[in-house]
């Protein structure tokens, strides 16, 4: 459905080391930065950009905002928790574990990044 997500961020290098990390717990291979100063991470199904504002203000989470990363096993969620929590993320939410659904049960870690965005990776857990 979607083709890439940009997000805002202050300080491009703190939130490259940052995702480099937990998106490495992923399997994902480390950003690189274009010639305008924005890191990307391409995969076969999608983009995640991180980008300083264009007007030049600060960037800022966006407030009721979460952007999830698909996490092919619960422990590789736990791994890309552990990551961010390392590498300057924040928990928030409630732990990582298993949230109950009425058609399918969801494994949830959530973090919110250095500039305070809001993060999830979440495993489909089938019943």
């Amino acid at each position: 459905m979607f083709s890439h997500v940009m997000i805002g961020v202050n300080n491009i290098e703190t939130s490259k080391k940052f995702y480099d990390a937990i998106l490495a717990e992923l399997g994902h291979a480390p950003g690189q930065i274009d010639p305008k100063g924005r890191c990307i991470y391409m995969t076969p199904t999608g983009i995640f950009l991180l980008t300083k504002p264009i007007n030049g203000e600060p960037a800022c989470h966006g407030n009721g905002t979460t952007i999830g990363f698909a996490a092919e096993t619960p422990a590789l969620a736990d791994a890309w928790h552990a990551a961010g929590l390392i590498n300057g993320g924040t928990a928030c939410e409630d732990a990582p574990g298993v949230r109950p659904g009425p058609a399918f049960d969801l494994y949830l870690a959530y973090l919110r990044d250095p500039d305070g965005n809001k993060i999830c990776a979440l495993h489909r857990v089938t019943k």
